[in-house]
């Protein structure tokens, strides 16, 4: 089933469906009244435009222009063989799906998840898991992030995962989400909320993935809940359809000691912003935020990260990078954070980016705000094409001019991918890497 937006104004046009999605009884009057709210926020804020500056370089009329209708029920026919290519080969990893935003329990493999882990998804956490999903909501803020509110309006499903205290997750946990054909015109809002307790640690891979080439949009929002020493290697695999949009905000909240190690992948997708934000809220934290984006055609991918060092003795180092080929268009807007209490920071952080043709292009702000006087914090960005003299050394030992540029485009991204501590996953992207610019 599916509820149809009205063609109105870009926002007044999602008024019928709300009325609709705000029916549902089978979450918690909080919630009720959190939807009310967001959506009421949402109609406050509109579509954010490039007077916004945090979205001054992209523009967002692409997705406020379109119609879309609002996949309220299951609905698609994806086998698990069609999963393949995105699992990374690994066939041990604790799996959970979601087709077209909505929880697959016959695709997911949950058996094997150790003592001291729950793992739900969303709608059934409402009632099974009440003590862990009262988070949702708490930690990304819907008051400034029109797409947060957005997606607070129509929450439906996502994951929720708990790893109690000590407990060390062996195997990643790998989330799912996957679109078919009939999901073509169509929205999504998945919700997704991680915890970890006090000195646990795990691996969670969040992967969006298309199996058409549809247009629709993903509107993810994914909350992080640290507690003391707690360390989550955290994997976003962006590798949407090439018409699709996708929206995705990662707001993480971390106590004293915990390190939160973070890999953000793009390379699907027409349009696609990826908001990753993290406050480092207790003594000797830090944080780790990777990514590399991949983008060719008229690609347009957005990046905006932000960590914010609210207790002293924190640390934070940060490394993106870009690939730009055809017309594609690149964004990273980086920023640092320095409270005045925050004494001792030491934050560095580097955005680079490598033009493969005369028509990409890339906007890059890396951002410094210091309130604190005793800090250690550096920050930088370079944008360059393929260094000629080594192409021409390639080539003068023998090797053509096709797969010298494959190799020197995949050098270029090598440092950022050896960051990544799940083998399997290093090893999948430095094949993509080698394969994506033939």
């Amino acid at each position: 089933m599916t509820t149809p937006v009205a063609s109105r104004g870009p926002v007044e046009s999602y008024v019928d469906a709300f009325d609709e999605h705000s029916t549902n009884a089978s979450v918690p009057s909080w919630v009720q009244s959190m939807r009310r709210a967001a959506f009421d926020r949402f109609a406050a804020l509109g579509f954010p435009t490039t007077k916004n500056e945090d979205w001054h370089f992209t523009s967002t009329s692409p997705i406020a222009e379109q119609e879309f209708v609002l996949l309220d029920a299951a609905s698609g026919d994806v086998r698990k063989e069609e999963l393949a290519p995105f699992t990374f080969g690994a066939s041990d990893w604790h799996t959970m799906v979601f087709v077209n935003g909505r929880y697959a329990a016959e695709l997911s493999d949950l058996s094997k998840l150790p003592k001291g882990v729950k793992l739900r998804d969303l709608t059934s956490a409402w009632t099974e898991l009440p003590d862990v999903v009262d988070r949702v909501g708490k930690i990304a803020s819907y008051d400034t992030h029109a797409f947060t509110a957005l997606n607070a309006a129509f929450m439906h499903d996502g994951a929720v995962l708990h790893v109690a205290d000590g407990v060390e997750v062996a195997k990643p946990i790998h989330l799912v989400f996957v679109t078919d054909a009939t999901a073509a015109k169509g929205m999504m809002h998945p919700r997704s909320l991680i915890m970890l307790g006090r000195h646990a640690k795990a691996a969670v891979i969040e992967s969006y993935v298309s199996t058409t080439d549809a247009m629709y949009l993903t509107n993810a929002v994914t909350e992080v809940s640290l507690a003391d020493g707690a360390t989550l290697l955290h994997y976003k695999m962006q590798r949407e359809a090439g018409r699709a949009f996708h929206v995705s905000t990662t707001e993480a909240s971390q106590a004293r000691d915990s390190h939160y190690i973070s890999f953000s992948l793009a390379t699907g997708g027409a349009l696609t912003r990826s908001n990753i934000y993290t406050t480092l809220d207790g003594e000797g934290a830090g944080a780790t935020l990777n990514g590399l984006f991949m983008l060719d055609g008229q690609q347009i991918s957005d990046h905006q990260t932000q960590i914010v060092h609210a207790k002293p003795n924190c640390f934070s180092r940060e490394l993106y990078k870009g690939i730009l080929d055809g017309r594609s268009h690149g964004v990273f807007n980086g920023k640092v954070y320095v409270h005045p209490i925050a004494q001792k920071t030491d934050g560095k952080q580097t955005n680079k980016t490598l033009l493969l043709s005369d028509t990409a292009q890339i906007d890059t702000k890396p951002q410094l705000e210091i309130f604190a006087d005793d800090v250690k914090c550096t920050h930088g960005a370079t944008v360059g094409q393929i260094d000629q003299m080594a192409l021409f050394y390639l080539k003068s030992r023998g090797i053509n001019q096709t797969f010298a540029r494959r190799l020197l485009t995949y050098a270029f991204a090598a440092d950022v991918l050896e960051t990544i501590e799940t083998e399997e996953i290093r090893v999948g992207l430095e094949h993509m890497t080698l394969e994506r610019f033939v």
